[in-house]
């Protein structure tokens, strides 16, 4: 019998989602039915006799793994299905963000080169420039599942983006000062999101990690992290010494990080809680400045840093986000003299709203004061 595919609710809500198992079982025993929900990355095979009776009219399976006959079942009542894909490192429909332990699994047995995340890149490598549109396919219903998880992650928080270039090697007073401007801005309320990788976003990471606990422990953590003092030549080591200090310390505070597979080479760090790690650079750079709506503040970094500082200005500078969010750059003889990028953006705006909320400052201790009074 043909069925009518399933269509889009109108007004479709997020809480028509379901996301886990206890999702599942709770939305069925409140509703005793499926009908026009979404059910994300959900193993239900123990939960056939269930599917079996339910109204499903509407819903979209995806990547769900569930019986025979219970697929059977759901498609005849009006569902869409979308199988799990096979063979792959990674699951394009997952529901969640990363988290460490799971990026970084295997690494104490195989190193890094057999955890989820080299796995990952190894397959991007692979696939990237094969012209296959299966890949391709699969690459953005990955990214865009990572969007929806990490707005969910976000909502209604007051999130501050640090900036900031990989080559700023632990047990620098560079990368201890970064570490610094994480702690406070934690301690300040803030959801502190980077790049996810390492050098300056590690070290921002590390500090909203260290930002529930006595200020020693950061001490020491540096101390610690000292050893390995970057991801080359061995990320195996760099992410072991991480992963020390997360034993450790292990009540650590939550922070975002926003890495992507574009750049393999760097690993993501293992301080962020939180890791939304995506394939296409562009969506995670523009996902990553957008979400930084209490502002972001700009570390001494390269060509990627002096991207993104314009990547953001210019929202702010047409005002497509609304009301322009603050920026915050760190070592004024940097960006005046070595890339001289503070005299263009400051003359971008003049006479306009941005125009108050920008600042330059010469020390990173400063950062967070400049921040709060263009916030206010």
């Amino acid at each position: 019998m043909h069925q009518t595919p399933a269509q889009p609710a109108a007004g479709f809500s997020p809480d028509r989602e379901i996301e886990s198992l206890a999702e599942f079982d709770e939305v069925v025993s409140a509703l005793g039915s499926l009908a026009q929900h979404r059910v994300q990355a959900v193993d239900l095979t123990t939960r056939t006799d269930a599917l079996l009776v339910l109204d499903c009219s509407g819903a979209v399976f995806l990547g769900c793994a569930m019986a025979p006959e219970a697929a059977t079942h759901v498609r005849s009542t009006g569902a869409l299905v979308f199988p799990p894909v096979p063979d792959l490192p990674f699951d394009p429909y997952r529901g969640f963000v990363y988290s460490p332990d799971e990026l970084f699994d295997s690494l104490t047995t195989g190193g890094y080169e057999a955890t989820p995340d080299a796995l990952a890149y190894a397959w991007f490598q692979r696939t990237k420039a094969d012209g296959d549109i299966y890949s391709s396919m699969l690459r953005a219903i990955h990214d865009d599942a990572v969007s929806d998880a990490l707005d969910e992650l976000l909502l209604g928080a007051r999130v501050v983006g640090v900036m900031g270039g990989h080559a700023m090697a632990r047990g620098t007073e560079a990368y201890a000062g970064a570490a610094r401007l994480g702690r406070e801005l934690a301690r300040a309320g803030f959801t502190v999101a980077t790049g996810g990788g390492p050098g300056a976003m590690e070290a921002a990471n590390l500090g909203a990690y260290a930002a529930s606990y006595e200020d020693a422990m950061l001490d020491d953590a540096l101390q610690l992290l000292a050893k390995a003092p970057s991801f080359s030549p061995s990320v195996t080591d760099w992410a072991r010494a991480a992963f020390e200090v997360r034993e450790r310390w292990p009540e650590g505070g939550p922070s975002v990080g926003i890495p992507t597979w574009f750049y393999g080479h760097e690993p993501p760090n293992p301080f962020a809680a939180h890791i939304a790690k995506y394939f296409a650079n562009a969506t995670r750079e523009d996902g990553l400045l957008a979400r930084s709506n209490a502002g972001v503040v700009f570390l001494p970094g390269a060509a990627g840093t002096v991207q993104e500082i314009f990547d953001n200005a210019t929202p702010n500078y047409y005002e497509s986000r609304g009301e322009p969010t603050p920026m915050v750059l760190v070592d004024r003889a940097h960006w005046t003299e070595r890339l001289p990028t503070w005299p263009l953006l400051k003359a971008l705006a003049r006479e306009r709203s941005m125009e108050s909320r920008i600042a330059l400052v010469d020390d990173i201790a400063e950062a967070p004061k400049a921040l709060k009074s263009l916030g206010s």
